[in-house]
């Protein structure tokens, strides 16, 4: 599985403001209309629409018109593969082909000019 790092820190800036951390919490119980999740917060419309326009464009909420209503829900899809990256680099035993990868690369231009400059 290929990690697609400008994805994933597109997803950790949007889940940067504690609002939008619970907004995702809310809409994990399923999907939710705006006027509900505006009910949840003391913020205005205004703000609820920059917060869901920031959720969407990093495709972790997608939403659908009703009539005059919104209804947002998760994007499971990518949250699921965005867990999956998450585990490969942070809890299983081994690091991601990519990683591994820019790692050896790395390595290999240390080794390479080792006399002349230390590591970090």
């Amino acid at each position: 599985m290929e990690c697609q790092y400008t994805e994933m820190a597109k997803v950790f800036k949007a889940l940067s403001d504690p609002k939008r951390v619970k907004i995702v919490d809310l809409l994990s119980c399923g999907e939710m209309c705006a006027c509900v999740l505006l009910k949840c917060f003391e913020i205005s419309q205004p703000t609820l629409a920059h917060d869901m326009k920031v959720l969407t464009e990093a495709d972790i909420v997608v939403g659908r018109r009703e009539g005059k209503n919104m209804y947002y829900s998760l994007n499971w899809e990518k949250l699921r593969k965005m867990g999956k990256c998450l585990q490969l680099m942070w809890m299983a035993p081994k690091c991601t082909e990519k990683g591994r990868a820019q790692k050896n690369a790395i390595d290999a231009k240390n080794a390479e000019g080792a006399e002349n400059t230390p590591c970090c």
